[in-house]
């Protein structure tokens, strides 16, 4: 046993003399050197080390294999998908891809297709209603788990469980045996009054969310922990320094808890968009730009093929990032507070 923690030993004395060595080398050498609390780099440049920088380094170096790791694998299939986008393309097992360049002629069509345009706006509708719905959800199951009570990991575990199960497949045999739809609202007359006394361009986004409820509130698994962590990640200090002063819950809400989950709503929101909009839906976008990916030919005059199908992709993700920008945007507007001026 002596043997083998001597040999331990000398194993760590010269690993450690090799990385302090090698860590020298990184850090003294003709391109990057370090001196004092500078950075030179090729022995012209000087950088200010700043704990601000630090820090942006660090975070960089963590993220660097996601970054490496899409400029390898997605960058060159997203700048084709909109090179395809612009173009009339057809896959030939004779002669390969056969493209022809026609610019934004596929997005025109796109707009005018009586069939895509309004699931586009529906989608839009959908969202616009969904997303709040399931934020403020999403918050609320958050709040009361977070309470003292018992069995915390259990109420965790039924509503991070639909997560588990809503997988593609599983996922559209419930919807197919109407799983996730409430028949007291079907059978009520609740979606004809809607439909009868608003518009169509909302009426239709309304009854998808009642038809569909139980479907939309299984998208709050993963928002409902995030909220969880970020609640305990408060001070309680801060809450009795509160108390103390005579503020009310509802004062804490507002003053306290809402303003330090702020950055993790805005978390939030990107997943429930970005997770909603990949769903592949029967009779939905995604699945008809995969039609018509293998639909078309060369003497098609509806101009059907990959590069209409790019187009729809692309139409689809501007959608998409324009509805997280505009919840994020109006998540992190901040009230502007009156400076206050002595009076004389």
């Amino acid at each position: 046993m002596k043997k083998i923690l001597d040999t331990l030993k000398k194993v760590y004395v010269v690993v450690r003399e090799a990385l302090s060595k090698f860590r020298k080398f990184l850090t003294n050498n003709k391109v990057v050197r370090i001196k004092e609390s500078h950075l030179i780099l090729f022995s012209k440049f000087r950088i200010k080390i700043t704990r601000k920088r630090s820090a942006a380094f660090y975070g960089l170096l963590f993220i660097s294999p996601w970054i490496v790791g899409y400029l390898i694998f997605s960058l060159y299939p997203v700048i084709n998908s909109f090179y395809l986008s612009l173009t009339r393309s057809f896959y030939n097992l004779n002669d390969g891809m056969q493209s022809d360049y026609v610019g934004f002629i596929n997005y025109i069509n796109i707009i005018r297709n009586q069939e895509i345009f309004p699931l586009l706006i529906a989608y839009v509708g959908r969202m616009l209603l969904s997303v709040p719905l399931i934020i403020v959800f999403s918050l609320i199951i958050a709040l009361l788990i977070n309470q003292p009570i018992k069995g915390k990991g259990i109420f965790r575990t039924i509503f991070f469980l639909p997560v588990i199960i809503s997988s593609g497949p599983i996922l559209n045999e419930l919807i197919n045996q109407g799983a996730t739809t409430l028949p007291s609202f079907e059978n009520s007359a609740a979606l004809s009054l809607i439909a009868d006394n608003v518009g169509e361009w909302l009426a239709n986004p309304i009854e998808w969310i009642l038809n569909q409820l139980l479907f939309i509130l299984w998208y709050a698994g993963v928002p409902i922990l995030v909220f969880l962590t970020s609640l305990q990640k408060i001070d309680p200090s801060i809450y009795e320094a509160s108390q103390i002063d005579g503020a009310s819950p509802w004062d804490n809400f507002w003053k306290i808890t809402l303003p330090s989950i702020k950055p993790f709503i805005s978390v939030n929101i990107i997943y429930i968009v970005v997770s909603m909009s990949m769903f592949v839906e029967q009779g939905g976008i995604l699945e008809i730009a995969r039609t018509h990916m293998l639909s078309g030919s060369r003497d098609s005059t509806r101009w059907f093929g990959y590069g209409y199908s790019a187009a729809i992709s692309w139409i689809y993700f501007i959608l998409m990032v324009l509805i997280i920008l505009l919840f994020v945007g109006l998540v992190s507007i901040r009230r502007r507070e009156k400076e206050w001026n002595p009076v004389n």
